[in-house]
């Protein structure tokens, strides 16, 4: 497993804030705060430093048509372009960015089908730092990951997963086996995937599909096809909308990502539901049953960052990133632009999970080993600079 050559980006970083894991179905007592120190930390001293690109460079290192002179073609697992942090992965479907000293980020990575999580970055290997034990039939797996809004202090990490038995969040640090947090999300044939989200008020977000059982997302009693809120010991977070129910919103079908503004103030959410995909702004016990947008032709929605005036939405199918605008009220004004679709020559095929690191950065993983045309340095992890689009408006 290798990277592109080294290089040095140096750019103002924040450190990520994550959150905890919830619900009203099973969770292990083991979860308690209190049993939450002393694990061993994935510290980004001890980890590869991936340094972001300058941002006052121009262009901005997204792909070949970033310099002058076209960046070459990859050499089995060494990848030429400087956007890419990591490569001969396998199916990156979740990505986590480790707190930052100001001047890297450092990245975890998960690998859907494997259940493997590696530390990664630009001044080394990949490094393995823990395996979960998954089942990765139709569309599980391995498919969110979240620091723990502690993990400075703790070094917990929780990780949306499919088991042979449910779909569950668990936590993990390097060096200690998995615990449960959340059991109990129904299993299904199809539509397994999840997402988790960090809130800024020490609460884990968590997306679940409806398991192939469309009825199930608007049934109060499953906790399919929702948005959970929970918080640190496994339960409904307070401030929810029923106290005892660990169910924020409802409605999802195939859930691509979460993501929001820093604040909290703003919550996103994309699907992929039968007749069309969407992305949803997720209001406190509200039913998503108006999209805040949606795509006919089913592009394979999936991660999303909110820029503030601008939110992107990585796709999978089509293998570019849609970029809504945004209004001063946080509603959609137009039109999707797209980028990273090859019409300059920059594309990175599939694109599955997507985080934002601070303002204008986020990171990607390609999961074009699932259903795609990989090459030989895929799957990779890219550092996405925010940049004007280029594209064409598409529905």
């Amino acid at each position: 497993m290798r990277r592109g050559p080294r290089r040095s980006w140096p750019i103002a970083v924040l450190a990520a804030v994550a959150a905890l894991p919830a619900g009203c179905a099973r969770f292990d007592d083991s979860t308690a705060a209190t049993d939450w120190h002393d694990a061993p930390e994935l510290t980004a001293e001890a980890a590869p430093q991936p340094e972001l690109p300058e941002v006052d460079e121009a262009p901005t290192p997204r792909g070949p048509s970033t310099s002058e002179t076209p960046v070459p073609p990859p050499e089995g697992c060494t990848d030429y372009d400087k956007a890419v942090i990591a490569t001969c992965l396998d199916t990156v479907s979740a990505v986590a960015p480790l707190p930052s000293d100001g001047s890297a980020v450092t990245v975890l990575a998960g690998e859907r089908r494997s259940g493997r999580v590696f530390l990664v970055g630009t001044d080394g290997e990949p490094r393995e730092v823990a395996k979960l034990d998954v089942e990765a039939t139709g569309d599980g797996g391995l498919t969110g990951l979240a620091l723990s809004p502690t993990y400075a202090e703790d070094g917990l990490v929780f990780a949306y997963i499919t088991t042979s038995e449910d779909n569950r969040v668990v936590r993990f640090a390097q060096g200690r086996d998995p615990k449960p947090v959340l059991t109990g999300i129904p299993k299904g044939a199809t539509n397994n995937r999840g997402a988790l989200l960090s809130g800024p008020d020490g609460a884990l977000l968590v997306a679940t599909g409806d398991a192939g059982k469309a009825t199930a997302a608007a049934d109060p009693a499953s906790l399919a096809g929702k948005v959970l809120r929970i918080d640190p010991a496994g339960g409904p977070a307070k401030g929810n909308p029923k106290a005892d129910s660990a169910v924020y919103a409802s409605g999802l079908h195939a859930p691509g990502g979460l993501c929001g503004t820093a604040d909290g103030s703003r919550l996103w959410g994309t699907d992929q539901a039968d007749e069309h995909d969407a992305v949803y702004r997720i209001e406190a016990g509200e039913d998503l049953s108006v999209p805040a947008w949606t795509w006919k032709d089913k592009p394979g929605v999936s991660g999303c960052a909110d820029w503030t005036d601008m939110l992107a939405v990585s796709t999978e199918e089509s293998g570019n990133m849609q970029n809504l605008p945004l209004t001063e009220d946080g509603s959609i004004g137009g039109e999707p632009q797209v980028t990273l679709d090859g019409e300059d020559g920059v594309t990175y095929g599939r694109l599955g999970s997507l985080a934002q690191v601070t303002g204008d950065v986020a990171v990607a993983g390609t999961v074009n080993k699932d259903g795609g045309e990989p090459i030989s340095s895929d799957d990779r992890v890219v550092v996405i600079v925010r940049q004007p689009s280029s594209g064409s408006g598409r529905d």
